[in-house]
């Protein structure tokens, strides 16, 4: 069996491919890094390494990697596969999509086989953005065949995986916990299940959970820390005014979702005092600039801090960290980060309020907007 995996990094040596070769595929990683495809071309395995107290270690073999510039070599790859994930980031996805829908074509005139293109990002919708970019690339003839056969299942991913340099480039430090959740009822016939992987009928509860508790609590982390000074997330909560802010905002993210999704409140109690534990993880070094770099997509409407405020608003839950944690992004500021650069600029030149209205979408007459620009003033008086 063949897996084309998009994205070499770290993410998809330590979570997706490690899972889709513990299942029995040959795994085909596609990446733009000549040193990364050189090194998994020629020594067709690596190490994925635990963040824990007894430091195991597992041997990912059957693997190899092509060039991502070699759009022909790519599509032939995806022509031949019987599963297709990402983990490229979900910027990135448009610019992998040409390759993908040429490798659809070349399928479809050689037979109908079935196959499962799943995007495993930080997004909701992640498969299903996919598949608008790659059907872009497509005539409506093949469009039509692929819709008989091709199948675009969204997902969401769960594992941290921090920047890290090893004397062995190909080695990866993981946290122990996952979780990959793909949308079933997005599948169609029999298929293979990867193992470790939990399919559920009704996906978007388990995004939003996800991403409203880990990876809101996780920015949250590094916005506050980032204003009090600490460089990682695991200096960060062993201050208590952070992980005050965490917990408070997790606390109304985790009303919202309960109200929404009638998740049980002891369950979900109990999966937020999990994802902290995970937070403050000895044996991981989490760099508050890698966690809040990209602040503009994390203050967009859709995203793991103003969509939470916003549902929870219209439920009448009060939101003051989620609000006080949208101000601490718009103060985040990391020379090597273009959306930092760019949003402080803004603020610079426009002003706060109208920062706000732009990035997050809020209307100006929206109730959040005022409070996040009132927490704006106090968190930068503060910091003054």
């Amino acid at each position: 069996m063949k897996a084309v995996h998009f994205g070499a990094g770290n993410i998809g040596r330590g979570f997706i491919g490690l899972l889709l070769s513990k299942s029995g595929y040959e795994v085909t990683f596609v990446d733009v890094n000549d040193k990364l495809v050189e090194l998994l071309r020629s020594k067709r395995q690596y190490t994925v390494a635990l963040a824990n107290e007894e430091a195991a270690s597992i041997t990912v073999e059957n693997v190899t990697a092509i060039d991502g510039k070699n759009t022909a070599l790519v599509a032939e790859t995806v022509a031949k596969a019987d599963i297709v994930t990402t983990a490229v980031g979900v910027s990135v996805l448009k610019h992998i999509a040409a390759a993908i829908a040429e490798g659809i074509e070349l399928r479809l005139a050689r037979g109908e086989r079935p196959l499962q293109i799943i995007a495993c990002e930080n997004a909701i919708g992640g498969s299903t953005q996919l598949k608008h970019h790659v059907y872009e690339h497509l005539s409506e003839a093949v469009k039509r065949q692929a819709d008989q056969t091709i199948d675009f299942p969204d997902a969401a991913v769960d594992r941290i995986v921090p920047l890290q340099q090893h004397d062995d480039p190909l080695l990866v430090t993981v946290e122990p916990f996952y979780e990959w959740t793909v949308d079933r009822s997005a599948i169609r016939g029999e298929f293979k299940e990867i193992a470790g992987v939990h399919y559920v009928d009704r996906l978007l509860p388990y995004i939003e959970r996800k991403l409203f508790t880990v990876n809101t609590g996780h920015c949250i982390a590094a916005y506050h820390g980032f204003l009090r000074g600490y460089e990682t997330i695991q200096e960060a909560m062993k201050d208590p005014v952070v992980v005050g802010e965490v917990k408070g905002a997790l606390q109304e993210s985790g009303e919202m979702l309960i109200q929404m999704y009638s998740f049980d409140e002891a369950s979900h109690r109990q999966y937020v005092e999990q994802i902290l534990e995970r937070f403050i993880n000895p044996y991981l070094t989490d760099e508050i600039v890698r966690v809040g770099r990209s602040p503009i997509r994390k203050i967009s409407a859709n995203d793991r801090l103003v969509r939470p405020a916003r549902l929870a608003h219209e439920l009448e839950i009060a939101v003051p960290h989620l609000t006080r944690a949208i101000a601490a992004a718009l103060l985040f500021q990391e020379d090597g980060d273009p959306e930092a650069a760019e949003l402080q600029a803004y603020i610079h030149e426009h002003g706060v309020h109208e920062a706000i209205e732009k990035y997050t979408e809020l209307p100006k007459e929206h109730p959040l907007l005022g409070q996040i620009a009132d927490e704006y003033a106090e968190l930068k008086d503060n910091r003054s």
